[in-house]
């Protein structure tokens, strides 16, 4: 008997919009055949699972909670396939009730949280909307240990969302870096932690822009690390103006309240969700004709 492992009841469960245990059911009776597993279900149910299985869910919202003792919070983007249902109260209900499940049970697991009872609501809006919804993912902050830290969150107009710890400072300045990050979107806190190959591949980048200008080779490597301590003040929060007040750089803004960035989440929706162009009239045209 094959082997039904998590990832392919999860992409079943996004290809049809089921819920986990009817994919699994559907998976191990069809031993593992993903296709036959969908075949199955269409004639199983009455959802026409298999026609969401195009359907890409890029839009949503990103919502945030923090404990009153602004020492746990979290983080979680949810989403639909058009920012009409976005904006519709059925979906900002569904994702209130994920946000308070993640919450309460303080996990950033999406199944451990669909499983709390959330999954039969996901699979009755999605009956009701007729759009594929996927909680997609989720993140929490806790910083019990810390005895001065503080989290704080900020959200811009529901499609970005940052949450951030601090240790030391306030809620306001949590709040403040925590706009600038939704702002400015820095890769890393300081300009050491900048992963290895993504400063080799901007040396090699440098490199061929160098070159290719005409300059002498002996002034190739002062012009490769003049650019890199460029880009490297660039994509580090610390070292970058702060967007409220460009004359200071936030690093100054956390050393002058004696705090230090713990740790920050930003999510921006459907970031790194390939859409599809598509031509609503014709959509609409054929929904109305089948």
């Amino acid at each position: 008997m094959a082997t039904i492992t998590a990832s392919m009841v999860k992409e079943l469960r996004e290809r049809t919009g089921l819920g986990m245990m009817d994919c699994k059911k559907a998976l191990a009776q069809t031993s593992g055949d993903m296709e036959k597993a969908i075949e199955d279900l269409r004639k199983a149910s009455g959802l026409k699972a298999a026609k969401k299985a195009s359907r890409i869910a890029a839009e949503g919202v990103v919502l945030t909670r923090i404990a009153e003792e602004g020492n746990y919070g979290v983080i979680l983007e949810v989403n639909s396939e058009t920012d009409f249902v976005a904006r519709d109260d059925n979906f900002l209900h569904f994702a209130e009730q994920a946000l308070g499940a993640a919450y309460s049970h303080k996990e950033a697991d999406i199944m451990a949280i669909l499983d709390s009872g959330l999954e039969d609501a996901r699979q009755a809006l999605v009956q009701k909307i007729g759009e594929n919804i996927n909680l997609r993912r989720v993140e929490r902050i806790d910083i019990n240990g810390a005895s001065n830290g503080v989290v704080e969150s900020y959200i811009h107009n529901g499609k970005i969302g940052v949450l951030i710890a601090l240790e030391g400072g306030n809620e306001t300045l949590a709040r403040d870096i925590a706009m600038h990050i939704a702002a400015v979107n820095p890769l890393v806190v300081r300009a050491e932690d900048i992963p290895a190959e993504v400063l080799a591949k901007e040396t090699e980048i440098y490199a061929a822009q160098a070159r290719e200008s005409g300059k002498p080779e002996k002034f190739v490597d002062k012009i490769i690390e003049g650019r890199l301590r460029k880009y490297k003040a660039e994509v580090s929060l610390l070292d970058q103006p702060f967007v409220r007040d460009p004359d200071s750089k936030v690093g100054e803004l956390l050393a002058q309240a004696s705090a230090a960035v713990i740790r920050y989440v930003r999510y921006e929706v459907g970031e790194g969700i390939e859409k599809e162009e598509g031509n609503f009239a014709a959509e609409v045209a054929a929904q109305l004709a089948s």
